[in-house]
């Protein structure tokens, strides 16, 4: 197997057989050397230095380095063993980019490689499975400072509980947010540290060093704050209470929000509405249009309502998914949440 193979093997492995623009990634990511070490995985260090005449505290070392880059993943994070190689570009995509140390500015060039292939190939790719999908992977959590006084909230569908049922909790950068920045289209909803990593995806962060560990009291304070700038929650789209990721998204600059929106696919195949939609009290509305702005889903327009001099927020209930941002945001209190979908809208846990 010669040097130039092994970025075509690992780019064959990621789905993208061919992809120039991916093999530069590769190319970025990590040397000849450790390309080379990086194929032979899952395969223990001894076995590849052996196949590769190489001393075995050298693919050990490189090893390391590839996980602090978030090339490799450990079944053990502390002692680095049992390394395997990315299982999919998403996978790659958030580990390479919220590695230990990364400056937006000083890394330029690996945010504009990944945004160069997201843009030009991968999204394209990701949207036409997504159309494929026979469910949604996932769900709408709605913000719940929208559902204060609504009988009846499930656990899964409350952010305090889930957070709650979490063993270990930390809040790691945005890659998203990151990636944008770093390109020149800065995202315009929030700080890039909303990102809520859980039990082993918790475990990963910190040991890795990429993210902070928090407190229960800590992560809802972070959620008050992720509410209140109009950012949404997003859950495994299942009664289940334990995962290893929450991820608070926005609609420009979203790895699956935006291009959903650039593909003209709908948000409904990659996300499932939550089991609430808001509703406009006209008496109340001033016409302001600030839930126009805050809707990621683009769910709110302005409307003539008989009788008043100003357009009122109107909610179109087949484009919106419950997140409960806009009634978080309206000042007037003139918007809030109604139950509009059974328990069993909510698949069970497998």
């Amino acid at each position: 197997m010669t040097v130039g193979d092994t970025y075509a093997v690992l780019a064959e492995r990621l789905g993208f057989p061919g992809s120039v623009r991916l093999r530069k990634l590769l190319e970025y990511l990590m040397s000849p050397e450790q390309s080379r070490i990086v194929v032979e995985l899952p395969a223990p260090p001894e076995e590849i230095a052996a196949k590769l005449s190489m001393e075995v505290a050298t693919v050990k070392r490189e090893l390391d380095r590839l996980y602090r880059r978030g090339v490799v993943f450990p079944r053990n994070f502390e002692t680095v063993e049992g390394c395997r190689f990315a299982r999919d570009v998403m996978q790659l995509h958030d580990a390479s980019q919220s590695a230990l140390r990364l400056d937006t500015k000083r890394h330029k060039p690996l945010f504009a490689l990944w945004e160069d292939f997201a843009t030009n190939e991968w999204d394209e790719h990701r949207m036409k499975e997504m159309e494929r999908l026979e469910a949604p992977i996932w769900r709408i959590v709605p913000a719940y400072k929208s559902l204060q006084g609504i009988p009846g909230i499930l656990p899964h569908e409350d952010v305090r509980e889930i957070l709650a049922a979490a063993d270990l909790i930390a809040v790691v950068s945005c890659v998203c947010r990151q990636r944008k920045e770093a390109t020149g289209n800065p995202c315009i909803r929030s700080h890039d540290g909303v990102c809520l990593q859980l039990n082993r995806g918790a475990e990963y962060a910190i040991w890795r060093g990429t993210g902070t560990r928090l407190t229960l009291d800590g992560a809802l304070e972070l959620v008050d704050e992720i509410e209140e700038d109009g950012i949404v929650h997003m859950w495994a789209n299942s009664s289940k209470m334990k995962g290893n990721v929450m991820c608070n998204c926005c609609d420009d600059c979203c790895v699956l929000i935006d291009p959903l929106h650039r593909f003209n696919v709908p948000y409904t195949k990659s996300y499932a509405k939550s089991r609430y939609q808001a509703t406009v009290d006209t008496d109340i509305c001033t016409g302001c249009q600030d839930c126009v702005d805050r809707c990621p889903f683009q769910a709110i327009d302005m409307a003539a309502v008989e009788g008043a001099k100003k357009l009122k927020a109107r909610v179109d209930a087949e484009k919106c998914l419950g997140c409960g941002v806009c009634v978080v945001g309206c000042a007037d209190q003139a918007l809030s949440m109604k139950v509009v979908r059974p328990p069993e809208h909510i698949p069970a846990a497998k």
